[in-house]
């Protein structure tokens, strides 16, 4: 091989390797929802807030990063990822072995169960007899989804592109029941006007082939020196009382999960 074309070759590695891997000196942007609060929502005037918009702004300034949040509808998530629209993924989205054939994940950032919401009075029980034939809404494409469809195979499963539009068809009637994250599941509905009346079913579910080991940032596989920043950066705001206050703000309990 001659010096002129192996020099063509370094210099096609080169860039191969610049356009697959963000520098960590680079501008980091950060795919977010935005429509699923209390963990991301927007305020009156546009602004993104909740508890992972906090958490992705934490993290990239412990990284030393400038970042720009990208809202992204849930559906779109890893596809948008993988075709470069933003370069890591911090929505509440559950670490799970199929998840983990596309991207790599981080270390958990929080770890909180699902649970079952219906009407106080429903007679239903969280069981797969009691929901045979029910309207079960969850949103499209979530581990709910996947649980939901492995536990209740008999209910009748209702998709959703965004959490919001779950809670507006189970207040409207709509729905006998509604699966969600528990916590949201307070947050935006529960402690609402619209949610009163309605009650968790049952108890806990937390299957470990759908909803996985809690939730993580996802990445590209390739750019592990980016996963290695923000497996650091999480560490440290555990360690140093920024995840908590973070914490606090949103929950009266810890969410990080065992």
């Amino acid at each position: 091989m001659n010096v002129k074309k192996l020099s063509s070759l370094l210099s096609a590695g080169v860039l191969a390797l610049t356009l697959s891997t963000p520098s960590l000196g680079a501008e980091l942007r950060i795919g977010v929802e935005g429509a699923y609060p209390p963990f991301s929502w927007k305020k009156a005037d546009g602004t993104l807030t909740g508890f992972d918009i906090d958490i992705a702004m934490v993290l990239c300034e412990e990284m030393g990063r400038k970042c720009t949040l990208v809202e992204q509808d849930w559906d779109g998530m890893i596809p948008a990822l993988m075709a470069r629209k933003f370069d890591a993924i911090v929505a509440s989205m559950s670490i799970t072995e199929e998840r983990k054939k596309r991207v790599n994940f981080s270390v958990k950032y929080y770890n909180t169960p699902a649970r079952l919401v219906a009407k106080k009075d429903s007679g239903l029980s969280d069981t797969a007899q009691a929901l045979a034939g029910q309207r079960v809404g969850v949103q499209r494409s979530t581990t709910h989804q996947c649980y939901v469809e492995k536990a209740f195979p008999e209910a009748e499963l209702v998709l959703y592109t965004t959490q919001e539009e779950v809670f507006q068809d189970l207040a409207a009637g709509r729905l006998d029941a509604q699966m969600s994250d528990s916590l949201q599941a307070i947050g935006s509905f529960l402690s609402k006007p619209e949610g009163q009346g309605f009650a968790f079913l049952g108890g806990d579910h937390n299957d470990q082939q759908c909803h996985g080991e809690g939730a993580g940032v996802a990445v590209r596989k390739a750019d592990n020196e980016l996963l290695e920043a923000l497996n650091k950066a999480i560490e440290t705001i555990r360690a140093n009382g920024i995840y908590k206050t973070i914490n606090d703000k949103y929950f009266d309990i810890d969410i990080y999960g065992g």
